[in-house]
C-alpha cells in the first residue's frame, strides 16, 4: 500500500462529509433551479462568472445548458462571462480587472435574466460588481460561495453557502450543486 493511501482516504472522507452537508442546502438549490427555469421559460439568459477554477466552473455549467446535459433538446441561452480573451484583456486594461464581468454583462443583460456568481471566498470584487449591476438591472442573482458567503451574500437573491472553508472541497460542491440546477432546468425545458 502506498504511503499516500491514508491521505487519499482522508480527502475522500472530507469530500463525502461535504456532500452529506450539502443536503442542508436542498431548499436553496431547488429555489435556484426554479429561478433559472422561470427565466429560461421566459426566453431569458443565464449568465455565469467566476475567477480561476470558478471561471472554469462557470464555463462548464454554461456549456451544460447551451449544449446538452442528459437530454437531446434545443440549446438553452447560457453564457459564461470572461471567456473572450480580447474582451477580458481590453476591459481589464481600460476599466480595471474588477470590471471584467460587469462591463460585459452591461452590454448583454436584460431584465429577467439570471446571473450566477461563483466565488469560494464570496469576496471576489469583480463577481460582486457583476452581482451589483445585475441587481440594478433587475436580474435574478444566485451566488455559489463557501461557508460564510463573504460580501457576495448581500448581493444575491439566493446564496448557496457550501459548508466548508477548503477551496477545493467548496469547488467540488459547486459542481454538484451546479449539475443539480442544470439537470432540473433541462428536465423542465426539454
Amino acid at each position: 500500500m502506498s504511503a499516500l493511501t491514508g491521505k487519499v482516504s482522508a480527502i475522500i472522507t472530507q469530500s463525502r462529509d461535504n456532500l452529506s452537508a450539502l443536503g442542508a442546502l436542498s431548499d436553496d438549490i431547488a429555489r435556484a433551479a426554479e429561478m433559472m427555469i422561470a427565466a429560461l421559460k421566459a426566453g431569458r439568459t443565464i449568465f455565469f462568472c467566476g475567477n480561476g477554477g470558478s471561471c472554469s466552473d462557470a464555463a462548464h455549467l454554461a456549456g451544460e445548458l447551451s449544449g446538452r446535459f442528459f437530454l437531446d433538446r434545443r440549446g438553452l441561452p447560457a453564457i459564461a462571462l470572461g471567456m473572450s480573451n480580447a474582451a477580458l484583456t481590453a476591459i481589464g486594461n481600460d476599466f480595471g480587472y474588477e470590471n471584467v464581468f460587469s462591463r460585459e454583462l452591461d452590454g448583454l443583460a436584460r431584465p429577467g435574466d439570471v446571473l450566477i456568481g461563483i466565488s469560494t471566498s464570496g469576496n471576489s470584487k469583480n463577481v460582486i460588481k457583476a452581482l451589483m449591476l445585475a441587481k440594478s438591472r433587475q436580474l435574478g442573482t444566485i451566488g455559489f460561495t463557501g461557508q460564510t458567503g463573504g460580501a457576495m451574500a448581500a448581493h444575491c437573491d439566493i446564496c448557496l453557502k457550501v459548508p466548508s472553508t477548503s477551496t477545493p472541497r467548496i469547488q467540488e460542491m459547486h459542481i454538484v450543486a451546479g449539475h443539480i440546477v442544470c439537470e432540473l432546468a433541462e428536465a423542465a425545458l426539454a
